[in-house]
C-alpha cells in the first residue's frame, strides 16, 4: 500500500508516521507531499528515521511535486493549513473586533479558513483522481472537516472526513472501564465540531448513564462544561459546543490573550529544531502539545477498514437519511460501520429538539459556506455569515464580511467581487 500525505511537512506528521510504524499497516511507501521544501526535508528525514528505528519495512519519501507523490497512491490523506499559523491567528482575532468568537473551525474564522482552503483541497483531489489508483480513498483531516468533505463529495470524489473528537471520548471511557478501546462503541452524531454522544456501549452494554452519574464532575471538567449542563443533556457534548453554549465568556476570555495559533507557532519552531537533530529517532514529548490527540490512531484505523478490516469509526459522510430532518446531500458526522465500500451509517431516529435545531441551523450555514468557497463573491460570504447562529444579525454580518475579506485578500482572487 502506498499512502500519500498532502501537507506532509506539518510538524504533526511524525505522530502519523509513528502510528503507521507501530500499527503495522502493510505500507510499502509513505509519500509526504508539501510545497515548503525546506520544512518538508526536515520532517521527511525525521520520519524516515522513525520508520528505521521501529523496524518498519516500508520507505518514507518526500517531495514538493504532487505528481510524484500522488502517483499510484492507494490512499490520500489531506492535512492542510493554507496560510499557516499566521492565517490561523488572523481567524482567531478579527472576529473579536466585532464581539464574536475567533476560532479556526466555526463562526467567521472558520468561514475564512474554508474560503482559503476549499479550492486548494479540490485542486489536490482532482490531481489525485488522475494520478492515484482508481480505488484510492481521500481521507480529509483538513478543517473545517464537514465543509471540506461536502465540497469533495459534491465534486464526485471518493472521500471521507475524519475528526478526533469521538476517539477522545472513546479513549476516556475505555480508560475508566479498563477495557480495550475497540470494545467501546459510541452513538456519536451531529456535524463536525457540533456533536453529542448519547450512548457508549462497552461489550454491548450502554454505560453512559453510569458515567454521567458516577463521573459527571470529572467528565464535565475534561470537556470544559459545567456539570449541570452535561447532566441536563444526558449526553456528552463536543467541547467545541462551548462556543455556542458559552459564547460571550469565550469572547471575553480570548481578548488580550495569546491565540492558539500564536502558541502553536512557537511549538512548531521548537519541534522543527528538534526534528533537525539527526540523533532524534522517536517523537519528542513536546509533540503532544501540538494538538490532534489520537488523530493517527483514528486515521489508521479508518484506513484499515477502508482496505478490508471492517470496523466502526466516527466519520463525515453524506447524510442520506441518517439524520432524517436534514437533506440527503448534507454531510454529517456519525459513528458508522466502515468497509472497503465506505461508511454505511444507520438512521439515528429521534433527537432532542435543541439538538435538531442547532444542527439544522449550522448545516444551512455550511451549505452556504461551500457555495461561497467555490463560487466566490462578497454577497455569498455575507449570506453565509448571516446564516450562522453565532452571527445572525445584518450589521454584524456586514462588518465581519468586510474584515474577513480584508484579512484574506491575498488568498481570494474574487475578494472584490
Amino acid at each position: 500500500m502506498k499512502i500519500a500525505v498532502v501537507g506532509g511537512g506539518s510538524t504533526y506528521t511524525p505522530e502519523l508516521v509513528d502510528g503507521v510504524a507501530r500499527i503495522g499497516l502493510p505500507v510499502t511507501e509513505l509519500a509526504l507531499i508539501d510545497p515548503a521544501a525546506d520544512r518538508l526535508g526536515v520532517v521527511g528525514a525525521f520520519a524516515a528515521r522513525i520508520f528505521a528505528h521501529l523496524g518498519h519495512p516500508g520507505r518514507v519519501t518526500w517531495t514538493s511535486d504532487p505528481v510524484a507523490g500522488l502517483s499510484d497512491a492507494d490512499a490520500v490523506l489531506i492535512q492542510l493549513r493554507v496560510g499557516g499559523q499566521a492565517a490561523r491567528t488572523s481567524d482567531e482575532t478579527f472576529p473579536l473586533e466585532c464581539g464574536c468568537v475567533g476560532q479556526e473551525t466555526t463562526g467567521a474564522g472558520g468561514l475564512a479558513k474554508a474560503l482559503r482552503t476549499v479550492p486548494v483541497v479540490l485542486d489536490i483531489a482532482e490531481q489525485a483522481r488522475r494520478l492515484a489508483r482508481p480505488h484510492a480513498w481521500i481521507v480529509n483531516f483538513t478543517n473545517p472537516v464537514g465543509i471540506m468533505t461536502r465540497a469533495l463529495l459534491d465534486a464526485g470524489h471518493r472521500a471521507v472526513g475524519l475528526c478526533n473528537v469521538a476517539i477522545g471520548v472513546q479513549r476516556r471511557i475505555a480508560a475508566h472501564y479498563a477495557v480495550d478501546p475497540e470494545t467501546v462503541r459510541l452513538d456519536h452524531f451531529g456535524l463536525n465540531h457540533l456533536t453529542w454522544v448519547r450512548a457508549a456501549h462497552v461489550n454491548g452494554v450502554d454505560v453512559l448513564p453510569e458515567v454521567l452519574d458516577d463521573k459527571l464532575d470529572r467528565l464535565a471538567e475534561d470537556i470544559g462544561f459545567p456539570a449541570d449542563l452535561v447532566a441536563a443533556q444526558r449526553a456528552i457534548p463536543s467541547y467545541y459546543l462551548r462556543y455556542f453554549y458559552h459564547h460571550d465568556e469565550e469572547v471575553a476570555a480570548a481578548r488580550g490573550t495569546q491565540t492558539r495559533g500564536q502558541a502553536v507557532a512557537e511549538i512548531e519552531r521548537d519541534l522543527l529544531a528538534m526534528y533537525a537533530d539527526p540523533k532524534l529517532v522517536t517523537k519528542p514529548e513536546l509533540l503532544a502539545k501540538r494538538g490532534g490527540a489520537f488523530y493517527s490512531e483514528a486515521a489508521l484505523g479508518l484506513l484499515q477498514s477502508l482496505h478490508g478490516v471492517r470496523g466502526f469509526h466516527s466519520v463525515n459522510v453524506r447524510n442520506r437519511g441518517t439524520l432524517p430532518f436534514l437533506p440527503d446531500e448534507t454531510v454529517v458526522e456519525v459513528t458508522a460501520p466502515v468497509t472497503p465500500d465506505g461508511p454505511a451509517p444507520e438512521p439515528r431516529g429521534w433527537l432532542e429538539p435543541s439538538q435538531r435545531g442547532l444542527i439544522s441551523h449550522v448545516s444551512a450555514y455550511e451549505e452556504l459556506a461551500v457555495a461561497a468557497a467555490i463560487q466566490g463573491g462578497r454577497h455569498r460570504v455575507y449570506h453565509a455569515l448571516l446564516a450562522h447562529p453565532l452571527v445572525g444579525q445584518h450589521d454584524l454580518a456586514e462588518k465581519l464580511t468586510d474584515r474577513l475579506l480584508a484579512a484574506n485578500h491575498a488568498y481570494l482572487n474574487w475578494a472584490d467581487a
